[in-house]
């Protein structure tokens, strides 16, 4: 099991996790930009983590692949820097697992995995958020080290704020 950068060589097994995500909300953010053209994605991609034509609000990011055995199984997205809304509600890793490879701990081998990435871009104090209700996530975050920092209500909903150094 590895990370990788987004590839091409997975293009079969993306579109096989965006059609097992069917109508559920997808993360991290990446997940929902056009992939009806492949090449384009992965071109998208690579400016977002240059920096290039953000969307506002947005800063630039990375995007991992957690694969196995020719199969992509998660994705993350580590932000590189903060701005005030992202540190407010966001963090600087989103990420999401396949959902027919969930429950088996693969989230956190993948948060832990977006960490060794963060460490290695100078990142060390890593805010993750989930909201409070996501309890999975929660674990998954204070396996990895996560200590809660504080909790901040988003309209109906609670985000608890976690900080872990890497």
């Amino acid at each position: 099991m590895e990370l990788i950068p987004p590839n091409r060589a997975y293009q079969a097994s993306y579109r096989a996790y965006i059609a097992e995500l069917g109508d559920e909300v997808r993360y991290p953010f990446t997940m929902d930009l056009p992939h009806d053209d492949f090449d384009s994605l992965l071109h998208r991609l690579a400016e977002i983590e240059q920096g290039i034509a953000l969307l506002p609000g947005h800063v630039s990011s990375s995007t991992y692949w957690l694969v196995d055995d020719g199969e992509l199984i998660g994705v993350s997205n580590l932000r590189h820097v903060l701005n005030e809304r992202i540190r407010h509600i966001g963090g600087h890793v989103g990420l999401g697992i396949r959902p027919s490879r969930r429950g088996q701990g693969l989230g956190t081998r993948l948060l832990a995995q977006t960490l060794v990435a963060a460490g290695a871009r100078g990142l060390r104090d890593i805010h993750v958020h989930c909201y409070a209700d996501n309890h999975p996530s929660a674990r998954m975050i204070v396996a990895n080290g996560g200590v809660l920092d504080s909790t901040v209500q988003l309209e109906d909903r609670v985000v608890e704020r976690y900080r872990i150094a890497s």
